[in-house]
């Protein structure tokens, strides 16, 4: 065999080495892909939207962490069920406005489970059964009953039990209502002698009023709402059933009754 033709068979078998490694990286780098592709649903990071100020739901601690009994008890439950996700904290009416769009998979906010709602969205089990109550200011005498509201405005916060209940009684008893998207501004509202009243969820005013908000509950609790876990109707159930389950599991275990001692006194 010439030299010619040695090197040009030496060529042809170096080619076909590195043609076959080449094939065999495409493969390799296919397979990952596709790999990848069949991710088990669970392994799924979820976006969760929240409120920013509903104490003690969910609210900023002095290090500028979300906690509260909602993030409490989804992390809980996350860790129970195997599940990730993503936090977004976007004040009530904006994150029931992003689940909505599909922007998020679902909402833990205090969200009261509501007939209305219940068109919309799918609920989880309720987790945390709730009431409305009206706060004054604490130096104010003159407030007792709704009947003392005559004329004057009371502060409510949007989207929320105690917008509801105002807004279903305000003619009634003939007040006019100033709204606000966080309860910190409504609560001030009152305190700066503006409103004269608010209308609020009782756990969420009662851990103001331990935590120094200078207000008082001057009325029984009205029955509330239960408040659940919402995704879009028909949307997420995976993720439904999840939270489900592992609130079960938490009941069971003692840790739901554990994170609600942590942020309820009774």
């Amino acid at each position: 065999m010439s030299l010619f033709k040695k090197v040009s068979v030496t060529a042809m078998a170096f080619a076909m080495v590195m043609g076959l490694a080449a094939c065999g990286g495409d493969d390799t780098n296919k397979a990952g892909e596709g790999d990848a592709e069949k991710a088990p649903e669970a392994a799924k990071k979820y976006i969760v939207a929240t409120d920013t100020t509903f104490a003690p739901f969910e609210f900023q601690n002095e290090a500028g962490e979300y906690v509260g009994i909602d993030l409490d008890l989804l992390a809980a439950i996350a860790e129970d069920q195997g599940f990730t996700y993503e936090l977004n904290p976007l004040g009530f009416n904006a994150a029931v406005q992003a689940l909505e769009a599909g922007q998020a998979d679902a909402v833990i906010a205090g969200m009261s489970i509501t007939d209305e709602r219940q068109q919309k969205f799918d609920f989880s089990t309720p987790y945390f059964d709730s009431g409305v109550v009206m706060g004054i200011g604490k130096s104010n005498e003159d407030i007792k009953s709704y009947e003392d509201l005559a004329g004057k405005t009371v502060a409510i916060k949007i989207g929320t039990e105690g917008a509801t209940f105002a807004e279903s009684v305000k003619d009634k008893y003939g007040f006019k209502t100033v709204t606000f998207d966080d309860s910190s501004a409504m609560y001030m509202d009152v305190m700066s002698g503006n409103s004269v009243a608010c209308f609020e969820d009782y756990p969420v005013m009662g851990y103001a009023i331990a935590q120094g908000v200078e207000l008082k509950m001057v009325t029984d609790m009205e029955q509330g709402s239960s408040y659940g876990f919402a995704v879009n109707k028909d949307k997420n159930k995976e993720l439904l059933d999840m939270f489900n389950k592992g609130l079960e599991n938490l009941k069971a275990n003692g840790k739901y009754q554990e994170i609600l001692d942590k942020y309820i006194q009774k």
